[in-house]
């Protein structure tokens, strides 16, 4: 979808979803603001159900009179209903609405008649005590009369599965940043998300019998794999895909699971709980895994079971190593790796830690070399700062496959897309930039074409970089280098034949993987301390990205004669500023 379809969409998306949240106005008062999502969000799902089961409300109460007394009744009710789900109770809006003085009740009834799977996505609402505290304000009634007008109708007829997501993404966004809340932690922007399905896609081959199985292990409001879903169709049509997410987030998750409800898929993939201590996928992988985790933030609540995993090897999700405790994103990578067929492909947002973060031997360090040794890693894409609602600082993608093509075997393509953006008229939260139609071609032709020292676009606007290294380039040998113990006479201490190292002189030596150690050795340290010698007993092997060095242009600094003419031009301004200043006054 380009970026003008998106606007012209999201505009009409944004009016539904402003309008829906000016429901608002009549809970002044009983909620605090930073609560209004709490009725808004379930009581938009709650309408969307209704008005999508309304059409099969008469026959969904005719077949249930007929099979009410079966042990199993769920089949017979959905297919009554055309829908996943279903609803046995006898009222609809209307009839809510013209009984007043009973409003509570009935509505309770017309909850309860729901389907199971409803109720699940309901009971993460926690709706009940809401539905309270609706009753005590007297706000019930004016919110379902409110929601049964004309302009609330969210009827599939009207309002597509697509265009329903896109209204869920928005209101979670809305209630995220009224309550103060890291709005992030849910949002992922289209344009974002279209560059990570685009880069998934290149060249990939959709047969019309395939089943392409997608998953996002924290999935927020499901809207990256309705993304991924709707790009699959876009380049065929006939292709089966079958979407699986996990999201720890109660509200999130109903979001997302009554979404899939609405787009007939099965709700049942759709599973809550914490991805890194509740994995809910256990032996299952996926075609794909598109993903934007937390980061910065620590896994102390998950460190026991994580620890314990970790210890089962092989056996578990995180063998090759634990990132540090205050940043569990690399947790997510590990998780993701662990889900990939044997011809799978992820793409994964993270921030520059785990880039470099840790040295050689170290947790992070041995993820990286878990991920590189293995020629998993494809590309990583850096993007421009201000792309998320939450948070300024620069976020990368990494791509990973599990079966690279032969010309890309043993290689890592990095892109520098820091320009390739376009500013908007009007911030949300910290994002100022969009990834425009324009640059996200540039991107992913610049991935597509794997070209080494490439620039795609203009130079002095927006473009984007193309760099491909050996993946042994990012690897090297942290050696450790000693000095002889001296006494007082400055004669070497030795011990059993051999020289003491002193403890003071330690250094240690960054040896790159492609470098013969002892070489380096001979040319770096000893022509300045000849008496050094290397403890290969403490010799690690480390891996390091560093991204910013490798696109990094030098920038002549300011000749002393510009900068000798500006503040010249500077002074006889203020000169002239102040004689006219004290000139009036006089």
């Amino acid at each position: 979808m380009s970026n003008e379809k998106i606007a012209v969409v999201g505009t009409n998306i944004a009016e539904k979803a402003t309008m829906i949240w000016n429901v608002a106005d009549m809970l002044r008062g009983p909620f605090k603001p930073h609560e209004y999502g709490l009725v808004i969000l379930p009581m938009t799902v709650v309408k969307r159900f209704h008005d999508c089961l309304l059409p099969t409300h008469g026959a969904v109460l005719e077949q249930y009179e007929k099979v009410k007394n079966l042990a199993v009744i769920d089949g017979f009710l959905t297919r009554a209903s055309g829908c996943q789900f279903y609803n046995i109770s006898k009222f609809t809006f209307d009839t809510l609405l013209a009984d007043p003085d009973n409003i509570e009740i009935n509505f309770r009834d017309y909850l309860a008649g729901f389907s199971g799977n409803v109720q699940d996505v309901l009971s993460k609402f926690d709706f009940d005590s809401i539905i309270k505290r609706m009753v005590e304000s007297n706000t019930l009634y004016l919110v379902i009369k409110e929601f049964n007008s004309h302009k609330g109708y969210l009827g599939p007829d009207k309002i597509s599965a697509v265009d329903c997501g896109y209204i869920f993404e928005d209101l979670v966004r809305r209630f995220s940043e009224s309550f103060g809340e890291e709005a992030g932690a849910h949002f992922t922007s289209r344009d974002i998300i279209y560059l990570m399905t685009d880069l998934l896609l290149t060249d990939a081959k959709l047969d019309d019998d395939s089943n392409i199985t997608v998953y996002d292990m924290t999935m927020g409001t499901s809207q990256m794999l309705s993304c991924m879903e709707e790009r699959i169709h876009e380049l065929n049509e006939d292709i089966t895909v079958t979407c699986f997410g996990q999201e720890f987030n109660p509200s999130t998750f109903a979001i997302a699971k009554a979404d899939m409800m609405i787009r007939n898929g099965d709700p049942n993939n759709m599973r809550f709980g914490d991805t890194l201590s509740d994995d809910q996928f256990k032996g299952f992988t996926f075609k794909y895994c598109i993903s934007n985790p937390p980061f910065g933030i620590d896994w102390k609540r998950e460190q026991k079971a994580v620890e314990a995993e970790a210890a089962l090897g092989e056996l578990g999700r995180f063998a090759p190593g634990l990132p540090k405790i205050s940043d569990g994103q690399q947790l997510f990578v590990l998780n993701g790796l662990s889900k990939l067929a044997p011809d799978g492909r992820m793409a994964i947002i993270q921030n520059g830690s785990p880039l470099f973060s840790g040295d050689a031997g170290s947790g992070p360090s041995n993820i990286r070399q878990y991920i590189l040794e293995n020629d998993w890693l494809d590309a990583i894409v850096q993007l421009s700062t201000d792309q998320f609602m939450n948070t300024g600082i620069s976020t990368y993608i990494w791509v990973i496959s599990k079966d690279k093509p032969a010309y890309r075997a043993g290689k890592v393509q990095l892109i520098d897309a820091s320009h390739c953006y376009e500013q908007r008229r009007k911030s949300i939260g910290t994002k100022r930039n969009d990834i425009t139609d324009l640059c996200r071609n540039l991107i992913v032709t610049a991935y597509g074409e794997f070209k080494n020292n490439a620039v795609y676009g203009d130079e002095n606007s927006v473009y984007c970089e193309s760099k491909i290294f050996d993946s042994e380039e990012f690897g090297y040998r942290k050696i450790t280098v000693e000095r002889p113990l001296r006494d007082e006479n400055g004669e070497i201490v030795t011990k059993k034949g051999k020289p003491v190292a002193d403890a003071a002189l330690r250094d240690s030596e960054n040896v790159p993987l492609k470098e013969d150690i002892d070489e380096y050795f001979r040319r770096e340290v000893l022509p300045y301390a000849p008496d050094a010698w290397i403890d290969r007993s403490k010799t690690k092997i480390g891996y390091e990205i560093p991204m910013t060095r490798y696109f990094y242009r030098y920038q002549p600094p300011e000749r002393s004669e510009d900068i000798t003419k500006r503040l010249h031009i500077l002074e006889s301004e203020i000169s002239q500023s102040l004689e006219q200043l004290f000139g009036e006054e006089n």
